[in-house]
């Protein structure tokens, strides 16, 4: 640590150095120091495989600041794999909070509409082509496979068509948003961790969020309401369309991560919690119902 910190004049003569819980692609730190408090991410190696950019995180992350929702980049070193951002005092956001403050949805909308009406980012996130990446990597080096996924990929594969048939407009997206990538200050959202931001379509996004936070249909119908400002029964209808690839396709994340990362987590149990949910949805009459709406766009 005290190597990298040498590298960074900012930190170099820092008074404190903190390893942060979280971080499932990288070690987080906190670093006082007498002119200020910063944060840094130290990546792991083994993220290649997961097709992250680094340069473009940086890049991306200094765009989501220019378009007010993200913080500062402080330094980047490239061959370390080091980004140092700005620190923020805000409160993490769980989502457990979006069920006991529903309020908080319509912020996250409003914070959503201000980023992707910021700058383009820097590269394209097509999870589609993600998805079947990780599936690849997957099957070539034996990792593990949940029973029965293969079988069920043509049912994902047709609600890619279908929203393929008449693709929304890309905008900058984070495209990884659990709840704990958005921070509640007083009066702001900050929304953070670039690592697959890219331009994409905004009900990937949403849907995305919906996946990872496990949002409820009505929370859904809520989020897409203040996001798209009125009611969209077509961009509901997206949105649920992509929360269930989102979930099928970060099966192979986790499978990937359980073979090559270095941290101590329950990578597999974690990818056993999405298939699990996504299964019964494309098995039975959500599915039939999203893929109908998808059809008759509506």
């Amino acid at each position: 640590m005290r190597a990298l910190l040498a590298k960074i004049p900012l930190l170099a003569a820092a008074t404190g150095i903190q390893q942060l819980e979280g971080g499932l692609t990288n070690t987080n730190y906190r670093v006082d120091t007498q002119n200020g408090t910063y944060f840094m991410r130290v990546s792991h190696p083994s993220t290649h495989l997961l097709g992250i950019d680094r340069k473009n995180e940086k890049v991306n992350t200094e765009r989501a600041h220019q378009a007010g929702v993200g913080p500062a980049v402080i330094d980047f070193l490239p061959a370390e794999k080091v980004l140092v951002i700005e620190w923020i005092n805000a409160k993490t956001i769980h989502a457990a909070d979006f069920q006991s403050q529903p309020g908080l949805l319509v912020d996250v909308a409003a914070a959503l509409r201000k980023l992707h009406a910021g700058p383009a980012f820097q590269g394209e996130f097509n999870f589609p082509a993600v998805r079947q990446k990780y599936l690849d990597i997957v099957l070539q080096n034996g990792f593990y496979l949940p029973a029965d996924y293969v079988k069920i990929q043509p049912l994902v594969l047709e609600l890619e068509r279908a929203l393929a048939v008449d693709p929304e407009h890309k905008v900058p997206c984070n495209n990884d948003l659990l709840a704990e990538n958005f921070m509640l200050a007083e009066d702001k959202i900050w929304i953070i961790d670039y690592e697959y931001a890219g331009q994409n379509e905004p009900s990937f996004e949403i849907g995305n969020l919906v996946s990872e936070s496990g949002l409820s249909e009505s929370q859904l119908t809520t989020l897409c309401g203040a996001y798209w400002q009125g009611y969209a029964p077509a961009k509901i209808a997206r949105a649920r369309a992509w929360s269930m690839i989102a979930r099928f396709g970060w099966v192979m994340w986790a499978s990937i991560q359980e073979a090559v990362s270095p941290i101590d987590f329950d990578f597999r149990g974690w990818g056993l919690k999405k298939w699990n949910s996504v299964l019964p949805e494309l098995t039975g009459e959500p599915y039939l119902k999203v893929l109908e709406a998808l059809k008759n766009n509506c």
